[in-house]
């Protein structure tokens, strides 16, 4: 299963949103039935999508992978392997190198 989570459409400061993001996917990971996430941090002028893919590098280790959405495509192969795994065949943003969300792949 892939939970989303829209921190870009609320309006947010950003110390929030990442709070927000922060506190979702700890209820996902301990969930047991999310195996990936989508994160929705919209396009703007990048400083939230900036900190979100930050924020994700910091976590190295915690995730399988992130996946940057303009990277989501049948070419980069951490996105076609969580695809198959959390059976999302039709995620409207594969392969349309879409900057305004970035995927977590949990472990």
């Amino acid at each position: 299963m892939m939970k989303t989570i829209d921190i870009g459409h609320h309006n947010y400061a950003l110390d929030k949103a990442l709070s927000v993001l922060e506190t979702e996917v700890s209820t996902a990971m301990h969930d047991g039935n999310v195996r990936a996430i989508k994160i929705i941090h919209g396009h703007g002028g990048g400083t939230l999508r900036n900190a979100v893919r930050s924020w994700c590098t910091e976590q190295e280790g915690r995730f399988r992978a992130f996946i940057p959405g303009e990277e989501y495509d049948m070419f980069h192969q951490d996105s076609v392997d969580m695809r198959s795994a959390c059976e999302t065949p039709k995620d409207s943003h594969f392969g349309t190198k879409n900057r305004s969300v970035t995927y977590i792949w949990l472990w």
